[in-house]
């Protein structure tokens, strides 16, 4: 597309959802483009990449798996189409999830976790702490029986957002390197947006892909704003020296005291320590407390951690919604779409998302699988006169 011509869509955000939204719309022969100071960076710089629609599960979240689910299921022909198409390496890995409990409160949750799988369907294994360590021998002895998960593999969010990138390169999607600062209206409809440098960029249709800071976008009518809020989860890489190789063999979870802790081993050698989950607002700051916690949680689980070199430390905000599902499709506003709200599972549902936006860039409707998530969920009920 010429950098010139209005183009079809402008996608606000460039992290993975805006830039797999701007790419699929590409390929249903619109001009795309995106807008974002930095594309390819955002939340995906920090998650670890953990495609677990089976693990994830929560009570109250049967709607939400039906998409998760179908987002997993695409994902080898999405990661292939990707890896074709740009020759990058996405790492992506199919090695299972053992999710594990380390005493017997840990162990009564993960059995009530357990139920709730087999009652919505899903395959997962019950296995004995013997079981478990003959799986992963570097976990502590302690450790009281676990969930043998094959279908929740990994990618390498870092990887996704690379080819991403590479892929809206090819499919002439036009970058603008700039922060947007208001989104412009007209005729209550969407028309583009304002930039930071005062450039005013106008577009057929918008979508609001800016992750947790979708709900701040000067210029959207108040009854439109998504209702996003940030969650902070700090994150740490580690290094697992050759001597140590192999140190995993697939993601291990658990929940120690109450808290959620997982291990991500990366073909490459990495492993990837987290998550905490806070409601701090907008601060991005690595503190010493998080750290700490993250270390001692993994060395209850996996003892031998402790001797492998820490490689970085992050912290991201995840965009969290009011029922911890994503914002998808058209809004009241004419024109403007979103494209946000994924919390959680945001590397987990690229797949679905590009398709259901481009599907809705295209015919104004979302699909079968995606209407329980338009944002018109959260319009303010009109009170009568």
């Amino acid at each position: 597309m010429s950098p010139t011509r209005t183009p079809d869509v402008l996608v606000i955000g460039g992290g993975i959802i805006g830039l797999v939204t701007a790419w699929r719309a590409a390929q249903r022969g619109l001009a795309a483009a995106v807008v974002d100071p930095d594309p390819g960076g955002g939340a995906a710089q920090v998650a670890a990449g953990m495609l677990a629609a089976v693990t994830e599960l929560h009570h109250g979240e049967q709607t939400l798996l039906g998409l998760n689910l179908a987002s997993a299921r695409r994902y080898p022909g999405f990661a292939a189409e990707l890896t074709d198409l740009t020759g990058q390496d996405l790492g992506y890995r199919r090695c299972g999830t053992l999710a594990v409990a380390l005493d017997s409160d840990d162990r009564a949750e993960l059995r009530e976790l357990h139920a709730l799988q087999r009652q919505s369907g899903l395959d997962s294994q019950w296995l004995s702490g013997r079981d478990c360590r003959r799986l992963e021998p570097m976990l502590a002895p302690g450790v009281r029986g676990g969930l043998r998960v094959d279908g929740d593999h990994q990618i390498d969010p870092r990887r996704l957002a690379a080819a991403l990138l590479a892929a809206c390169g090819r499919a002439g999607v036009v970058l603008h390197r700039e922060r947007a600062e208001r989104l412009t209206v007209a005729g209550d409809r969407a028309t583009g947006v304002v930039t930071r440098s005062g450039a005013v960029l106008g577009a057929g249709q918008v979508v609001l892909a800016a992750g947790s800071w979708s709900g701040r976008l000067a210029g959207v009518p108040d009854d439109v704003l998504p209702p996003v809020r940030p969650v902070k989860g700090q994150v740490l890489r580690l290094s697992v020296p050759q001597r140590y190789a192999p140190f995993l063999s697939r993601t291990v979870r658990a929940v120690v005291r109450g808290s959620q802790v997982y291990l991500v081993p990366r073909e490459n050698g990495e492993l990837v320590v987290g998550a905490t989950s806070e409601e701090l607002g907008w601060d991005t700051t690595v503190t010493a407390g998080g750290v700490y916690e993250l270390l001692r949680d993994a060395h209850e689980l996996v003892p031998g951690l402790t001797e492998l070199p820490l490689t970085e430390t992050r912290a991201g905000l995840r965009p969290g919604s009011p029922d911890n599902a994503p914002l998808l499709g058209p809004t009241a506003l004419d024109g403007l779409l979103l494209a946000t709200g994924h919390h959680r599972n945001g590397v987990l549902l690229t797949p679905v998302t590009g398709e259901v936006l481009a599907h809705a860039l295209v015919t104004g409707g979302l699909p079968e699988e995606a209407r329980a998530f338009s944002p018109r969920r959260f319009a303010p009920v009109e009170r009568a006169a």
